[in-house]
């Protein structure tokens, strides 16, 4: 049922969310000071690919200094309006019954996009 759930996913807008984390992931990896940001964006890239089947928690690491000033960095730098844009999609599609699980992995994606840093995703 993943698999398929995956599939309806990607058709219906997954791959284009995914082509976007990935294309911003690579002009933020062009500076150094980007990097540690770009990475953070390809792991939502990898989350908004294939969501369904797996689940983000936080890492033995995340509670670091450098973890909470990074995401704090994060926040401010766009992080909370990729947060917004997942709570509005997630709100939307959970008005009907059949966008409900799409709705839910939104809402993964959301807390992930809000803090990403110190973030583990792992597969169910």
């Amino acid at each position: 049922m993943g698999c398929f759930m995956n599939l309806l996913w990607l058709v219906f807008g997954g791959i284009f969310t995914a082509i976007e984390y990935l294309v911003a992931s690579l002009l933020m990896m062009i500076t150094i000071i980007g990097i540690p940001f770009g990475m953070q964006t390809l792991k939502m890239a990898s989350l908004a690919l294939w969501p369904f089947g797996k689940t983000v928690r936080s890492g033995e690491r995340s509670g670091g200094c450098l973890y909470i000033l990074m995401n704090v960095l994060w926040i401010f730098l766009g992080g909370i309006w990729i947060c917004l844009s997942h709570l509005a999609f997630g709100v939307v599609l959970c008005i009907t019954i059949i966008g409900i699980p799409f709705g839910l992995q939104h809402f993964k994606l959301a807390g992930l996009a809000l803090t990403p840093f110190g973030k583990d995703i792992i597969s169910d």
